[in-house]
């Protein structure tokens, strides 16, 4: 699917947006957890502290992202226990590859169509996926976003697509 006019930037880390913005994609990274993590498996499933990161990361910039993949995993684990504390090196890497892979792809290509997010997901589940594996020493384990987490991948390549087209295109 391709878009109209879409506006993407790149906002530095001198800009008082950064932060406002990095504000609200950090507490949709904490809400949205909140509610994943009311069902079963909810959070291995939906993994849904990516998803506001790749839409900051995305619209906004890798600054946005990177900021919003360090600060919410942080904050959750410290108000709500989840991700574990052993978890959390895996889930900043898979934070940080996410939001440097989407500002890249968004400044590259100026447009985010499906191709162009499942592409983005892609790469940082397989890299991510490798440097886990590298970090707990398993492969079982580090493919557990392959295994269960097909739906959040989804949920962010649609409902990315959703909100970077339809509901923030300025």
């Amino acid at each position: 699917m391709q878009t109209s006019t879409i506006r993407f930037y790149s906002l530095g880390f001198q800009k008082i947006e950064t932060y406002w913005l990095t504000v609200l994609f950090v507490l949709g990274n904490i809400a949205l957890p909140q509610l994943c993590h009311a069902v079963q498996a909810g959070g291995p499933t939906w993994l849904p502290i990516y998803f506001f990161t790749l839409i900051g990361a995305y619209k906004y910039g890798w600054r946005v992202g990177l900021l919003t993949a360090l600060i919410s995993p942080l904050i959750n684990s410290l108000l709500f226990g989840m991700p574990t504390i052993a978890m959390l090196p895996t889930i900043m890497l898979k934070s940080t590859l996410l939001a440097l892979t989407a500002g890249y792809v968004a400044t590259k290509f100026h447009k985010a169509t499906l191709g162009l997010l499942t592409l983005v997901i892609l790469t940082y589940q397989v890299i991510g996926s490798l440097g886990e594996w590298a970090l707990v020493g398993n492969l079982h384990i580090a493919m557990q976003d392959f295994q269960l987490g097909i739906p959040g991948m989804l949920l962010q390549v649609f409902g990315g697509w959703l909100v970077i087209n339809r509901l923030i295109r300025k």
